[in-house]
């Protein structure tokens, strides 16, 4: 019977943990490729976190999409994004990001105008498969608000060959 409670504290603790601490998220599509693939499972969190650049974040379904948008972010509040779409480049407050997760150039326009600013308590993101991908350069995506960002991305689960941290 010792095992039983054991095993009924442990799963109450795993309950708790998904609850309150962390979450799981699924990659729907190839907007996130080579980083991430359709299907790849996240545990994400939102404990004590304000969207750094760099992060890859989730926005919380029905938001823009029926599932959740799952982004890198570009700029932060207060930062100025330029995008050169003849030679790909990306530039936020003047400096050109270094991008080596992305496979290609940014080349796609969705018809936002460049250069834009990020309104407060919001960020700029996107795909890493930034010529398919709908994100901030979409007008009906634009700039994420921060209230909308369920977490960040902590870890992949699944597949398990891929398993581990998410550079």
């Amino acid at each position: 019977m010792e095992w039983l409670e054991t095993i009924a504290l442990a799963a109450v603790a795993v309950v708790l943990i998904f609850t309150f601490l962390l979450r799981t998220a699924t990659v729907s599509g190839s907007s996130m490729v080579p980083t991430l693939s359709d299907g790849d499972r996240l545990i994400i969190s939102d404990l004590f976190y304000q969207p750094q650049q760099g992060d890859i974040v989730v926005v919380a379904p029905g938001i823009y999409e029926d599932h959740p948008l799952i982004k890198r972010v570009i700029a932060t509040e207060g930062q100025t994004v330029d995008i050169n779409f003849d030679t790909g480049a990306v530039t936020v407050d003047g400096v050109t990001l270094e991008e080596p997760y992305i496979n290609e150039p940014t080349h796609l326009s969705e018809g936002v105008e460049f250069p834009v600013t990020v309104p407060e308590n919001c960020i700029f993101v996107m795909g890493d498969n930034r010529n398919n991908s709908k994100d901030s350069r979409d007008p009906s995506v634009g700039m994420v608000d921060v209230r909308y960002v369920v977490g960040r991305e902590l870890l992949r689960i699944f597949p398990l060959g891929d398993f581990g941290l998410v550079e």
